[in-house]
């Protein structure tokens, strides 16, 4: 691949080191930042193809560089990193913005698999010129944009990418598993609340998914055939 640029903001400056080394070991160039607040002027400057931000950091933390970041309208894919384990921890990560989490510690080949991932499904999602529709959803794959009754809605990458999963998918019965591998680019790992959370904040983005969009219990979601009105 070519000279990819990643920032990765973390506090810890050998792990920030160890992580700039794993990147650039598969091809990136990454740029650091060891605070929030110059973690995002960097985001908001560079053409970065994703970021890596811990969320404990000094001057500004990591939440809220990826909130202002989703003010500002900057929808590079967000890999969020953080020494907690806890699953409200990754709830409130994906609830501001973020594309992915990954808790501390975590395997250098890990977070790479976890960038690459990023970047795949963000290329993936760019290349079609189509639209597809559900109901009063309107979703152009080539403008990258989602309306809803003629309103604008924004969505995150993530967001994006599994509700264009979704309607290219309806009617049957996708497993967690199949959402992340298929969406996220990695196999499933227990405990995880990452397609619940964004299956949660596209049916608060998108009424026309609150009845159509099904939870089949302690399995996945179904998006129903028919398109609502």
């Amino acid at each position: 691949m070519g000279r990819v640029k990643v920032l990765v903001v973390e506090d810890e400056v050998r792990l920030a080191q160890a992580l700039r080394r794993g990147l650039q070991a598969e091809g990136f160039t990454v740029d650091l930042a060891h605070d929030g607040e110059d973690g995002l002027h960097l985001a908001l400057e560079g053409d970065y193809a994703a970021i890596v931000l811990d969320i404990m950091l000094p001057r500004l933390s990591g939440y809220r560089v990826c909130q202002q970041l989703r003010a500002a309208e900057n929808w590079v894919p967000v890999l969020m990193l953080s020494a907690k384990d806890g699953e409200y921890d990754e709830a409130d990560g994906l609830d501001i913005g973020a594309d992915d989490y990954l808790a501390k510690p975590f395997s250098p080949n890990e977070l790479v698999a976890r960038v690459r991932a990023l970047l795949r499904r963000s290329k993936r999602a760019e290349t079609p010129a189509a639209t597809l529709t559900f109901g009063p959803i309107v979703m152009d794959l080539a403008r990258h944009t989602v309306a809803d009754a003629g309103r604008d809605v924004k969505l995150t990458a993530k967001e994006f990418l599994l509700l264009q999963y979704l309607l290219e998918h309806r009617g049957r019965v996708l497993s967690r598993d199949v959402l992340l591998g298929d969406v996220w680019g990695y196999r499933y790992t227990g405990g995880t609340r990452t397609v619940d959370v964004h299956v949660r904040r596209l049916r608060e983005k998108l009424p026309a998914l609150v009845d159509a969009l099904v939870t089949v219990k302690q399995f996945g979601y179904k998006l129903a055939d028919n398109e609502v009105t």
